[in-house]
This record gives C-alpha cells, structure tokens and sequence, in this order.
C-alpha cells in the first residue's frame, strides 16, 4: 500500500472529524450521525495503517483522533470525588426528606406506644410478674444490674461494632422488605416498641426511669430516628405495590428502588456514628446532661441535614433516584 496515495485519499475525512471533533457546544443530530460514521471509518484507516505500513506519524496522529472522537461521543468521566460529594449533598438527603410523611408519623407513633406500654407496665406491679420473676427483675433494674451493665459489657470498639452491624440489619430489613405490602417495617417498628416500652416500664417502675433515659437518649435518639428513616421509607416503597400511580408497578418500583438503595447507603453512617455514640458515650463517666447533650447535637444535626439540605435539594429537582442518563429507557405513554 502507497502510504502517501493512501493519506491523500482520507485527508478529507480526517479533517472532517478533526473540525466535529473541536467543535464546542453540542452537536445537531445529523452531525452527530456524521461523527459517528467518521469515528468508525477513520478507525478502521487506523487499522488499516498499522497492519500494512505502520508509520509511526500517521499511527499517531490517527490515534489520537480515534481517542478524541470516542470521548466526544462517550462524554467526559466524572470523577469519583463529585459523584461522591453530589450523594451526600443532594440525593441522600432529598431522598429522605421526600419520605418524611412516611417516617415522622412512624416515629411519632413508636414514641406513644412505647409511652403508653411504658405507662401501663410500670403502673402494674402483676403485668410486671409477667415479664420475669421477682429477683430477676431486680437484677436488671438496680444500680449497676443488667439494664446499666449492657452498655459496658464489652470493649467499647466491639460493642459499637456489634450495634452497627445489628441496626443496620434492622434498618436494611425494613427497607428491603418494605416490598411486602410494608408489612415487615410495620412488624419490625411494633416489636421494638414493646422491647423499649418493657425497658422503661421496668426501670420507672423500680423508681429509676430517669437514670434509664439519661442511658438511652445519647444514642438513641439518632438510632431510632434512623430506624424510622427506613421504616418509612420501606413502607412507601410497599405502597407502590399496592398503588402505583400514573406510572406502571414495575416502573414506580424500580424508582422508588433505586432511592431505596441511596437512603440504605447513607443510613450505614448515620448507624455508624449512632454505634459509636452507644459505644464510647453512653458508658462513659460524662455526666448525664453532657452525654444527652451529645446525643441531642447529633440528632438535631440530622435533622437539619434532612429538612434543610435535602429540602433545598428537592425543590432543585432531585429526587434520590440515580441520574437521567444512568436510568433505563422508557417508551412513552399516553395520560
């Protein structure tokens, strides 16, 4: 092959690709087309080159046209650190801030079961009997006994591990299985409110309901607030099943799905930082007002998170799905 025959030939061509190639803005759909076509011709004159008269000038300029062109058509990359910051900043946040109809009522009826379980156990020393015997019950609520003792009863970094990896099932629980019609987040919600209503019955029965909640508010308030989180969240993805909209099931599942992943992301950290809370403050020898004032920053800091980065982020658009491009294609339909 004529090297030189050969380049006269496809100048044009070259040179034609080259121009869409630098061209800024974006393409008209018949350039577009243009560059397509070009892409795979010139690619094929690289080949070409490098199997019969692999000049070295040629291989050059004609790969880095090849590249040029594919990375016009591929798009720029996006670099980790964005697609990392824009979770955080935007889709976790509006992902959880659209479910809050969902997960406020939730919370707020976990706290008056529990108060009203609470109430009546501890109110009634013969349901109290029913619960455990006599000396077991004293076991666990005095100064010291089994209630106080869990929260030391091992290293402070294994027991903040063992609660993360064991809230997170729970909250992973709720939002997988929220599919069910929700009847898993709402079972998971009720028995943990009888858990907690049988601890604070027990303890304000004893006479030590305070030193009970100077024990649980330091982590337990973000805790709890993340299990609501994926209670909610689960029971609205349930509810596609049961009524989807205008969009069609598998649509509407696949959406809220996607959103369900984002918020199960994000709740392994706020879980993280609730596991540590309970590991290392709730044990420690602060006293009472600092380790629930420490809880009660952590949690209004979440909640400002939630209501004013994720509304903001919301009313810009965002939804806690992944972006346009990444989704599937859909065939339009008629309203």
């Amino acid at each position: 092959m004529d090297l030189d025959v050969f380049i006269d030939r496809h100048r044009a061509s070259w040179q034609r690709l080259e121009q869409l190639v630098k061209r800024s803005g974006r393409l008209s759909g018949a350039e577009a087309d243009e560059l397509i076509e070009l892409y795979q011709r010139v690619t094929t004159h690289l080949s070409v080159v490098r199997s019969q008269t692999p000049d070295p000038a040629t291989v050059e300029r004609l790969s880095s046209l090849v590249a040029q062109a594919r990375s016009k058509l591929t798009g720029t990359h996006t670099p980790a650190w964005q697609i990392f910051t824009k979770f955080f900043t935007h889709r976790l946040p509006a992902a959880i801030y659209l479910g809050w109809r969902w997960w406020v009522p939730a919370g707020i009826a976990f706290y008056l079961l529990s108060g009203i379980m609470a109430a009546w156990i501890a109110s009634n020393p013969d349901v109290q009997a029913t619960i455990a015997a006599p000396d077991e019950l004293r076991e666990m609520t005095k100064v010291g006994g089994g209630y106080e003792s869990y929260y030391s009863s091992d290293p402070a970094g294994s027991f903040a591990a063992k609660v993360w990896t064991n809230n997170a099932w729970v909250s992973a629980t709720c939002l997988l299985l929220g599919v069910l019609f929700a009847i898993p987040p709402i079972y998971l919600l009720f028995t943990n409110a009888v858990s907690l209503a049988v601890g604070l019955g027990l303890m304000f029965g004893a006479g030590r309901g305070p030193e009970f909640l100077g024990l649980l508010a330091p982590h337990g308030l973000l805790e709890l607030t993340a299990v609501f989180v994926a209670a909610g969240i689960g029971m609205r993805l349930g509810w596609q099943v049961i009524d989807p909209g205008k969009r069609t099931r598998t649509a509407a599942l696949a959406a809220e799905g996607r959103s369900v992943v984002a918020v199960a992301l994000g709740l392994v950290v706020v879980l993280l930082v609730s596991g540590v809370l309970e590991g290392f403050v709730t044990p420690s020898g602060l006293p009472t007002w600092a380790r629930v004032g420490i809880g009660a920053v952590a949690e209004i800091l979440f909640l400002l998170y939630v209501f004013v980065i994720g509304r903001r982020a919301a009313r810009q658009g965002e939804t806690g799905d992944v972006d346009a491009s990444e989704r599937e294609d859909v065939a339009p339909t008629s309203v």
